[in-house]
């Protein structure tokens, strides 16, 4: 692959994130009215989604572009201790779920990266979002995949994984950008 040819799958990546734009801006409204109402995103990802993962609950509880509330949110990739003591006394398979069943409520979003789709943690942590009463959603690479099925809904991009994982920043950011707008205009100002 050339730096050319590189940049080249990622033009058309970015035109799936595009083609996608009513999506992300329906998540943003849930997303909107599910935080407002209690509710918090717990996202996941492995490698660099677990990075995008960790960039979306940052956007959140600190802010994206304007001053507004705090809302909760947490990336499991992040609970170190969590992580690498479920796995080791459950498998790796498990780092997720459990903590999707020990954290999510009804009215929670439970956010899951992948630019395969084929993650086994990510596929558990769709599961126990279901059972849990959370809504789960999927942001990963082409269709067909075991997570865009298990998921309540999702966001599929084509494309090579470098190019799917980069453009999970862009959909991070468009998801923000949703969210904010869709806020009342009272909670758009932190007090």
């Amino acid at each position: 692959m050339t730096v050319e040819s590189h940049l080249d799958g990622l033009a058309d990546t970015l035109a799936g994130v595009r083609a996608q734009s009513s999506r992300i801006h329906r998540w943003g409204s849930v997303l909107a009215r599910r935080l407002v109402d209690g509710g918090r995103v717990l996202a996941a990802g492995n490698g660099g989604s677990a990075a995008e993962a960790q960039h979306l609950t940052a956007e959140l509880v600190g802010r994206y572009r304007d001053d507004r509330a705090p809302f909760s949110a947490l990336a499991l990739c992040s609970e170190t201790s969590s992580v690498t003591a479920i796995a080791n006394d459950y498998g790796y398979d498990q780092v997720f779920s459990r903590q999707v069943t020990a954290h999510a409520r009804p009215g929670d979003v439970v956010v899951l990266l992948s630019t395969s789709g084929n993650s086994p943690n990510l596929l558990e942590a769709a599961r126990a979002a279901r059972v849990a009463g959370a809504i789960s959603w999927a942001l990963t690479g082409p269709l067909p995949n075991p997570l865009a099925s298990l998921a309540d809904d999702a966001l599929a991009l084509p494309g090579h994984a470098c190019n799917v994982q980069e453009a999970q920043l862009v959909v991070v950011h468009a998801l923000c950008e949703a969210f904010e707008a869709a806020l009342p205009l009272s909670m758009r100002r932190a007090s």
